[in-house]
Protein backbone atom coordinates (compact mmCIF):
# COMPACT_ATOMS: atom_id res chain seq x y z
CA UNK A 1 0.00 0.00 0.00
CA UNK A 2 2.18 2.74 -1.04
CA UNK A 3 2.17 6.20 0.77
CA UNK A 4 0.20 4.34 3.50
CA UNK A 5 0.51 5.79 7.30
CA UNK A 6 4.53 4.89 8.21
CA UNK A 7 3.29 3.33 11.73
CA UNK A 8 1.23 1.28 9.97
CA UNK A 9 1.72 -2.52 8.20
CA UNK A 10 1.91 -2.69 5.04
CA UNK A 11 -0.88 -5.01 4.74
CA UNK A 12 -3.11 -3.21 6.57
CA UNK A 13 -6.80 -3.22 5.11
CA UNK A 14 -8.44 0.08 3.77
CA UNK A 15 -10.59 0.43 6.82
CA UNK A 16 -8.47 -0.67 9.33
CA UNK A 17 -9.95 -2.08 12.73
CA UNK A 18 -7.39 -0.90 14.85
CA UNK A 19 -9.34 1.49 17.29
CA UNK A 20 -6.38 3.04 19.62
CA UNK A 21 -9.31 4.02 22.24
CA UNK A 22 -9.66 0.13 22.81
CA UNK A 23 -6.01 0.46 24.98
CA UNK A 24 -7.15 2.98 27.34
CA UNK A 25 -10.60 1.51 28.35
CA UNK A 26 -9.13 0.67 32.03
CA UNK A 27 -6.26 2.03 34.29
CA UNK A 28 -4.51 -1.72 34.33
CA UNK A 29 -4.66 -1.70 30.35
CA UNK A 30 -3.82 2.12 29.91
CA UNK A 31 -0.05 1.53 32.72
CA UNK A 32 0.17 -2.08 30.90
CA UNK A 33 1.22 -0.40 27.64
CA UNK A 34 2.57 3.04 28.58
CA UNK A 35 5.66 3.80 26.48
CA UNK A 36 7.31 5.77 29.72
CA UNK A 37 7.40 5.07 32.82
CA UNK A 38 8.00 7.76 35.50
CA UNK A 39 10.36 5.95 38.53
CA UNK A 40 11.17 7.12 42.15
CA UNK A 41 14.54 5.83 41.51
CA UNK A 42 14.93 8.23 39.19
CA UNK A 43 14.39 11.42 41.52
CA UNK A 44 17.08 13.79 42.49
CA UNK A 45 15.97 15.79 45.13
CA UNK A 46 17.81 19.25 45.78
CA UNK A 47 18.94 20.91 49.41
CA UNK A 48 20.39 24.24 50.30
CA UNK A 49 22.94 23.82 52.83
CA UNK A 50 23.74 26.73 55.46
CA UNK A 51 25.90 27.45 58.74
CA UNK A 52 23.92 27.05 61.96
CA UNK A 53 22.03 24.73 63.98
CA UNK A 54 18.45 23.89 63.87
CA UNK A 55 18.43 26.24 60.96
CA UNK A 56 15.25 26.15 58.65
CA UNK A 57 14.98 29.23 56.82
CA UNK A 58 12.11 29.28 54.46
CA UNK A 59 12.85 30.74 50.62
CA UNK A 60 10.05 32.87 50.16
CA UNK A 61 9.57 31.82 46.07
CA UNK A 62 9.58 28.40 46.63
CA UNK A 63 6.84 27.15 48.65
CA UNK A 64 8.47 24.35 50.88
CA UNK A 65 11.77 24.96 50.24
CA UNK A 66 14.32 26.13 52.94
CA UNK A 67 17.52 26.58 53.65
CA UNK A 68 19.19 24.16 56.37
CA UNK A 69 21.49 23.76 58.47
CA UNK A 70 23.39 20.46 58.11
CA UNK A 71 21.64 18.88 61.11
CA UNK A 72 18.30 20.04 58.96
CA UNK A 73 19.92 18.64 55.80
CA UNK A 74 20.37 15.62 57.81
CA UNK A 75 16.25 15.38 58.59
CA UNK A 76 14.89 16.07 54.97
CA UNK A 77 17.52 13.73 53.42
CA UNK A 78 16.23 11.25 55.83
CA UNK A 79 12.74 11.70 55.33
CA UNK A 80 13.47 11.50 51.47
CA UNK A 81 15.25 8.86 51.34
CA UNK A 82 13.20 6.81 53.12
CA UNK A 83 9.87 8.23 51.24
CA UNK A 84 11.77 6.22 47.97
CA UNK A 85 14.46 9.35 46.84
CA UNK A 86 17.46 8.05 45.66
CA UNK A 87 19.79 11.04 45.81
CA UNK A 88 20.58 14.66 46.72
CA UNK A 89 21.93 17.35 45.06
CA UNK A 90 23.95 19.95 47.48
CA UNK A 91 24.05 23.65 47.08
CA UNK A 92 26.06 25.27 49.61
CA UNK A 93 25.39 29.16 51.36
CA UNK A 94 28.33 30.66 53.20
CA UNK A 95 28.82 32.74 55.85
CA UNK A 96 31.34 34.80 53.99
CA UNK A 97 31.90 35.41 50.56
CA UNK A 98 34.57 36.87 48.84
CA UNK A 99 36.35 37.39 45.30
CA UNK A 100 38.32 33.69 45.72
CA UNK A 101 35.31 31.60 46.47
CA UNK A 102 37.13 30.58 49.31
CA UNK A 103 34.15 29.22 50.91
CA UNK A 104 33.38 26.68 47.76
CA UNK A 105 36.63 24.70 48.92
CA UNK A 106 37.62 24.83 52.00
CA UNK A 107 38.17 21.71 53.60
CA UNK A 108 35.00 22.48 56.53
CA UNK A 109 33.12 24.54 54.01
CA UNK A 110 29.28 23.64 54.54
CA UNK A 111 29.25 21.46 51.30
CA UNK A 112 31.97 19.58 52.58
CA UNK A 113 30.38 19.42 56.44
CA UNK A 114 27.06 18.43 54.60
CA UNK A 115 28.32 15.63 52.34
CA UNK A 116 30.29 14.28 55.60
CA UNK A 117 27.30 13.70 57.65
CA UNK A 118 25.48 12.67 54.93
CA UNK A 119 27.32 9.54 54.01
CA UNK A 120 28.02 8.74 57.66
CA UNK A 121 24.48 8.41 58.68
CA UNK A 122 22.77 7.69 55.19
CA UNK A 123 25.75 5.78 53.04
CA UNK A 124 23.16 4.09 50.69
CA UNK A 125 21.70 7.97 49.53
CA UNK A 126 23.38 9.01 46.46
CA UNK A 127 24.62 12.73 46.96
CA UNK A 128 25.98 14.58 44.38
CA UNK A 129 27.37 18.19 44.89
CA UNK A 130 26.81 21.32 42.36
CA UNK A 131 30.32 22.59 41.58
CA UNK A 132 30.17 26.12 41.04
CA UNK A 133 31.60 29.52 42.71
CA UNK A 134 28.81 31.97 42.41
CA UNK A 135 27.21 31.05 45.87
CA UNK A 136 30.35 31.75 47.63
CA UNK A 137 31.69 35.09 45.49
CA UNK A 138 31.26 38.80 46.78
CA UNK A 139 30.36 39.80 43.77
CA UNK A 140 27.84 36.29 42.38
CA UNK A 141 29.58 35.31 39.64
CA UNK A 142 30.38 32.12 38.64
CA UNK A 143 33.94 32.90 38.10
CA UNK A 144 36.86 35.45 38.60
CA UNK A 145 36.25 38.74 37.75
CA UNK A 146 38.44 41.37 36.38
CA UNK A 147 36.70 44.45 37.90
CA UNK A 148 38.60 46.84 35.38
CA UNK A 149 37.60 45.45 32.10
CA UNK A 150 34.34 43.73 33.69
CA UNK A 151 34.64 40.91 32.53
CA UNK A 152 35.05 36.60 34.05
CA UNK A 153 37.89 35.17 33.35
CA UNK A 154 37.61 31.78 32.55
CA UNK A 155 40.97 29.89 32.68
CA UNK A 156 41.80 31.28 36.13
CA UNK A 157 38.67 30.28 36.67
CA UNK A 158 38.72 26.70 36.06
CA UNK A 159 41.79 26.02 38.99
CA UNK A 160 39.13 27.01 41.73
CA UNK A 161 36.49 24.95 40.86
CA UNK A 162 38.41 21.88 39.99
CA UNK A 163 40.24 22.30 43.61
CA UNK A 164 36.12 22.74 44.51
CA UNK A 165 35.92 19.54 43.10
CA UNK A 166 38.31 17.65 44.80
CA UNK A 167 37.47 18.97 48.35
CA UNK A 168 33.82 17.49 47.65
CA UNK A 169 35.02 14.58 46.68
CA UNK A 170 37.92 14.05 49.50
CA UNK A 171 34.80 14.69 51.93
CA UNK A 172 32.96 11.84 50.27
CA UNK A 173 30.48 13.36 47.30
CA UNK A 174 29.35 10.42 44.89
CA UNK A 175 29.18 12.23 41.92
CA UNK A 176 30.28 16.24 41.05
CA UNK A 177 27.95 18.37 38.91
CA UNK A 178 29.87 21.16 37.50
CA UNK A 179 27.56 24.21 36.77
CA UNK A 180 29.42 27.25 35.85
CA UNK A 181 29.70 27.11 32.20
CA UNK A 182 33.18 27.88 31.95
CA UNK A 183 34.99 26.64 28.75
CA UNK A 184 37.18 23.84 29.47
CA UNK A 185 35.95 22.87 33.05
CA UNK A 186 34.96 19.65 32.91
CA UNK A 187 38.97 18.85 31.69
CA UNK A 188 39.95 20.34 34.20
CA UNK A 189 37.99 18.81 37.00
CA UNK A 190 38.51 15.28 35.62
CA UNK A 191 42.54 15.64 35.68
CA UNK A 192 42.43 17.07 39.17
CA UNK A 193 40.43 14.58 40.65
CA UNK A 194 42.47 11.49 38.96
CA UNK A 195 45.56 12.90 39.82
CA UNK A 196 43.87 13.08 43.42
CA UNK A 197 43.20 9.57 43.05
CA UNK A 198 39.34 9.68 42.48
CA UNK A 199 39.30 8.35 39.32
CA UNK A 200 35.46 6.64 39.96
CA UNK A 201 34.26 9.95 41.21
CA UNK A 202 31.71 10.75 37.36
CA UNK A 203 30.99 14.04 36.34
CA UNK A 204 27.40 15.37 35.71
CA UNK A 205 28.15 17.98 33.80
CA UNK A 206 25.62 20.94 33.46
CA UNK A 207 25.65 20.81 29.71
CA UNK A 208 23.55 22.57 28.05
CA UNK A 209 22.70 25.45 30.42
CA UNK A 210 20.85 28.35 29.04
CA UNK A 211 20.92 32.16 30.47
CA UNK A 212 17.37 31.49 31.41
CA UNK A 213 14.48 33.69 33.17
CA UNK A 214 13.31 30.35 34.94
CA UNK A 215 16.28 30.74 37.73
CA UNK A 216 14.90 33.59 39.15
CA UNK A 217 13.63 32.01 42.43
CA UNK A 218 16.81 30.68 42.66
CA UNK A 219 18.51 33.68 43.07
CA UNK A 220 16.74 34.08 46.20
CA UNK A 221 17.66 30.14 47.15
CA UNK A 222 21.42 30.66 46.45
CA UNK A 223 21.86 34.09 47.34
CA UNK A 224 23.60 34.27 44.67
CA UNK A 225 22.04 36.98 42.34
CA UNK A 226 25.16 38.72 40.20
CA UNK A 227 25.66 42.32 41.92
CA UNK A 228 26.66 43.86 38.44
CA UNK A 229 26.28 42.44 35.19
CA UNK A 230 24.30 39.26 34.49
CA UNK A 231 25.54 35.64 32.84
CA UNK A 232 24.56 35.76 29.72
CA UNK A 233 28.62 35.76 28.27
CA UNK A 234 28.81 32.35 29.70
CA UNK A 235 25.60 30.57 30.06
CA UNK A 236 23.72 29.64 26.66
CA UNK A 237 21.70 31.67 24.49
CA UNK A 238 17.66 30.76 24.83
CA UNK A 239 17.83 30.91 21.01
CA UNK A 240 20.39 28.41 20.19
CA UNK A 241 19.83 24.79 19.58
CA UNK A 242 23.15 23.42 17.63
CA UNK A 243 25.24 25.17 20.26
CA UNK A 244 23.65 23.14 22.74
CA UNK A 245 24.79 20.23 20.95
CA UNK A 246 28.44 21.18 20.16
CA UNK A 247 28.56 22.17 24.18
CA UNK A 248 27.24 18.81 25.03
CA UNK A 249 29.76 17.35 23.14
CA UNK A 250 32.63 18.99 24.45
CA UNK A 251 31.87 18.25 27.82
CA UNK A 252 31.58 14.32 26.68
CA UNK A 253 35.21 14.80 25.00
CA UNK A 254 36.27 16.49 28.15
CA UNK A 255 35.33 13.17 30.54
CA UNK A 256 31.90 13.89 31.71
CA UNK A 257 29.72 10.68 32.47
CA UNK A 258 26.31 12.51 32.78
CA UNK A 259 25.28 15.73 30.90
CA UNK A 260 22.41 17.63 31.60
CA UNK A 261 19.95 20.40 30.20
CA UNK A 262 18.55 22.79 32.59
CA UNK A 263 16.08 23.97 32.78
CA UNK A 264 13.66 21.47 31.42
CA UNK A 265 10.04 22.48 30.17
CA UNK A 266 10.73 25.53 27.56
CA UNK A 267 14.42 22.72 26.27
CA UNK A 268 11.87 19.78 25.58
CA UNK A 269 13.63 19.37 22.13
CA UNK A 270 17.20 20.30 23.32
CA UNK A 271 16.82 17.72 25.92
CA UNK A 272 15.64 15.42 23.23
CA UNK A 273 17.98 16.18 20.69
CA UNK A 274 21.38 15.98 23.25
CA UNK A 275 19.77 12.70 24.16
CA UNK A 276 19.33 11.26 20.72
CA UNK A 277 22.46 12.27 19.57
CA UNK A 278 24.71 11.45 21.69
CA UNK A 279 22.88 7.96 23.72
CA UNK A 280 24.51 9.54 27.44
CA UNK A 281 22.40 9.61 30.80
CA UNK A 282 21.54 12.77 30.36
CA UNK A 283 19.30 14.46 33.00
CA UNK A 284 16.95 17.11 33.00
CA UNK A 285 16.70 20.26 35.90
CA UNK A 286 13.13 21.39 36.83
CA UNK A 287 14.37 24.21 38.28
CA UNK A 288 13.02 26.77 40.30
CA UNK A 289 10.89 28.62 38.29
CA UNK A 290 9.02 25.64 36.98
CA UNK A 291 8.76 25.07 40.49
CA UNK A 292 7.43 28.11 41.54
CA UNK A 293 4.69 28.62 38.84
CA UNK A 294 3.32 25.26 39.25
CA UNK A 295 2.81 25.56 43.43
CA UNK A 296 1.67 29.60 42.72
CA UNK A 297 -1.16 28.81 40.70
CA UNK A 298 -2.19 25.29 42.77
CA UNK A 299 -2.25 27.84 45.56
CA UNK A 300 -4.75 29.67 43.78
CA UNK A 301 -6.50 26.61 42.93
CA UNK A 302 -6.35 26.95 39.03
CA UNK A 303 -4.13 23.81 38.61
CA UNK A 304 -4.01 20.01 40.42
CA UNK A 305 -0.27 20.67 41.77
CA UNK A 306 0.25 16.81 41.82
CA UNK A 307 -1.46 15.95 38.12
CA UNK A 308 0.67 18.95 36.57
CA UNK A 309 3.98 18.14 38.56
CA UNK A 310 3.45 14.65 37.31
CA UNK A 311 2.69 15.45 33.89
CA UNK A 312 5.51 17.87 33.28
CA UNK A 313 8.17 15.56 34.64
CA UNK A 314 6.46 12.32 32.17
CA UNK A 315 7.10 14.84 29.36
CA UNK A 316 10.97 15.31 30.58
CA UNK A 317 11.27 11.41 30.65
CA UNK A 318 9.82 11.17 27.18
CA UNK A 319 11.74 13.50 25.61
CA UNK A 320 14.57 11.06 26.80
CA UNK A 321 15.52 12.02 30.66
CA UNK A 322 17.09 9.54 32.43
CA UNK A 323 17.69 11.80 35.90
CA UNK A 324 14.81 14.11 36.77
CA UNK A 325 15.88 16.77 39.20
CA UNK A 326 13.26 18.32 41.07
CA UNK A 327 11.78 19.89 44.14
CA UNK A 328 9.24 18.19 44.23
CA UNK A 329 10.97 14.54 44.49
CA UNK A 330 10.33 13.39 47.78
CA UNK A 331 6.34 14.88 47.02
CA UNK A 332 6.16 13.23 43.67
CA UNK A 333 7.35 8.94 45.36
CA UNK A 334 4.07 9.78 47.56
CA UNK A 335 2.38 10.58 44.42
CA UNK A 336 3.65 7.35 42.70
CA UNK A 337 2.67 4.95 45.77
CA UNK A 338 -0.47 6.33 46.11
Amino acid sequence: MPGGHPHLPMTAPAFPTYRPRRLRQSPVLRRMVAETQLSAQQLVMPLFARPGRKERRPIGSMPGVCQLSVDEVLKDATAAFAAGVPAVLLFGIPDIKDEKASGAYARNGIVQQAVRALKKELPELLVITDVCLCEYMSHGHCGIVHRAAGKILNDPSLKLLARTAVSHAEAGADVVAPSDMMDGRVRAIRAALDVGGFTDTPILAYAAKYASAFYGPFREAAESAPQFGDRRSYQMNPANAEEALREVALDIAEGADMVMVKPALAYLDILHRVKTTFGYPTAAYAVSGEYSMIKAAAAKGWIDERAVTLEALLGMRRAGADILITYSAKDVCGWLKG
